[in-house]
């Protein structure tokens, strides 16, 4: 992971819906609870979150002047050239660059995948994941 691949978010800023980058490994924001400082206590921050990739919910707690990083995404879209059982080999759309990643479940996309079926694309620390796929109509 490079710094340039992340910017600097407080506990306290971090809203639904928003990514976070946590052990390595980015998650969106499903819920958060701020509780107020004590007399001699600092806020504590409560979040639901979910793998990106995975899909798997986690609970976190921190002090609110936590210090997180919030991933920098890149959203492309991209052309299927060929697939094999466990990846899959792409196109760039804009870039014309080639390239191939894991094929993911493809309930979570929208269905199977075939030469020519065009996806969205997703680019974060170094990884690259289909994250749907475009309808054709």
């Amino acid at each position: 992971m490079v710094e340039s691949d992340t910017q600097p978010v407080k506990a306290t800023q971090v809203k639904v819906g928003n990514h976070i980058v946590y052990d390595a490994e980015v998650f969106v924001v499903k819920s958060t609870d701020k509780s107020k400082s004590g007399k001699h206590g600092h806020a504590k921050v409560r979040m639901s979150v979910e793998n990106i990739i995975t899909g798997k919910s986690k609970s976190l707690v921190m002090p609110g002047d936590d210090k997180l990083k919030k991933p920098i995404i890149l959203k492309k879209i991209a052309q299927i050239l060929s697939t094999s059982p466990d990846t899959v080999q792409l196109m760039d759309k804009e870039t014309f660059e080639v390239f191939e990643t894991l094929i993911p479940d493809y309930e979570s996309i929208g269905g199977s995948l075939e030469s020519g079926d065009e996806v969205d694309l997703w680019e974060f620390l170094g990884k690259r994941v289909i994250r749907k796929k475009r309808s054709t109509e």
